[in-house]
C-alpha cells in the first residue's frame, strides 16, 4: 500500500471508498457523500497548514505493483515537541499519535492496516526520532482495540470524558479512549512483528 498526502483530488475516491458498506463504522468518522468529504479533507487540509495534523489517502498497490484504487484514510495527529528541540516549524515532533484511520469496507481485515502502521511508525522513529507514537480509539472499540494490540502497541490506560463520540446517536457525547503506545526502545520488536504480519 502507498500513503498519499492528502488533497482535494482524492475526495471522488474516497466518496466510493467510503460508500461500500458503512455498518462497520460505529466509532469512527467516516465523511458521507460528496459535500461532507469535501469539508472532511478540507478541514484536514487547513489543520495540516497550522500544523496540527499530517493527513494521508491510503491506495492500495496491485501485486503487479501498479497504484491501485483509494481505500481510506489516516493521519499523523498530536504532534509535540520537546521543550528546547522544537519551534514554529519544525518538522519532527517528538511524540506524536496515529489516528483517525477508517478503510473501505472490503479493505478492512487485510494487510493495508498493518502496511500504514508499518510506514508510518518507521517515519516517526527512524526519520523524526520520536520517543513515542501512541494510537488511540474509544474505550468501547474491541475490534479496534484488538488491532492496536496485534501490532504490538502497549496498553497504557483510558482517559475518561477523552474526547468526541463519533457513535451518531450519542450526539458527541464525550468518550473514554483507550490509549496504546510504542516507545523507542520498543520500536525495534514492534517492527519486526510489523514486518512479519505483513509478510
Amino acid at each position: 500500500m502507498a500513503l498519499e498526502p492528502l488533497s482535494f483530488d482524492h475526495v471522488d475516491e474516497l466518496v466510493r471508498a467510503a460508500s461500500e458498506d458503512r455498518r462497520t463504522y460505529v466509532f469512527a468518522h467516516v465523511p458521507e457523500g460528496t459535500d461532507e468529504m469535501t469539508r472532511y479533507v478540507g478541514l484536514l487540509l487547513s489543520q495540516r497548514e497550522a500544523g496540527l495534523v499530517k493527513p494521508y489517502a491510503q491506495r492500495e498497490i496491485t501485486f503487479d505493483n501498479h497504484l491501485g484504487r483509494l481505500v481510506g484514510c489516516t493521519r499523523f495527529m498530536e504532534l509535540r515537541y520537546a521543550f528546547g528541540r522544537g519551534f514554529p516549524g519544525d518538522p519532527y515532533p517528538d511524540e506524536v499519535e496515529i489516528g483517525g484511520t477508517w478503510l473501505a469496507h472490503s479493505a478492512q481485515r487485510t494487510a493495508i492496516n498493518t502496511e500504514a502502521k508499518l510506514l508510518m511508525m518507521t517515519q516517526a522513529f527512524e526519520v523524526w526520532g520520536v520517543g513515542r507514537v501512541a494510537v488511540c480509539t474509544d474505550a468501547r472499540n474491541a475490534n479496534s482495540r484488538r488491532a492496536i494490540e496485534r501490532i504490538g502497541a502497549v496498553y497504557e490506560g483510558t482517559l475518561r470524558s477523552h474526547r468526541q463520540s463519533y457513535v451518531r446517536s450519542e450526539g458527541g457525547m464525550l468518550r473514554d479512549t483507550a490509549v496504546y503506545a510504542v516507545v523507542a526502545q520498543e520500536w525495534p520488536a514492534v517492527r519486526e512483528n510489523l514486518t512479519n504480519l505483513v509478510g
